[in-house]
């Protein structure tokens, strides 16, 4: 009677450690572009916060202006108050 050889599995069982690395350093600089996405977008997110806040405090300084010159159409260089004559005509 004949006997069954045993099949053995010649393929190898990891990569070789320069390949490894190759693999871990690659993964690691993803993560690392990862942190500073999440960094850079909640600084983002803050900036929108203040630029909101600023933009409400524009609001209410437009407000005052109006309220005491009749418009906030205003030279933002010079100061100087730009009535619009022909509007003001057909009142």
């Amino acid at each position: 009677m004949a006997t069954k050889e045993e099949v053995v599995d010649l393929k190898p069982t990891s990569i070789t450690d320069e390949q490894l690395k190759n693999v871990q350093t690659t993964v690691n600089g993803i993560n690392r572009a990862q942190m500073e996405i999440g960094k850079l977008e909640s600084q983002k997110h803050q900036m929108l916060h203040q630029i909101n806040n600023i933009q409400e405090e524009l609001g209410k300084l437009q407000a005052e202006l109006e309220k005491e010159y009749g418009t906030v159409d205003i030279n933002i260089q010079t100061g100087e108050i730009n009535y619009d004559v022909e509007a003001d005509k057909k009142d």
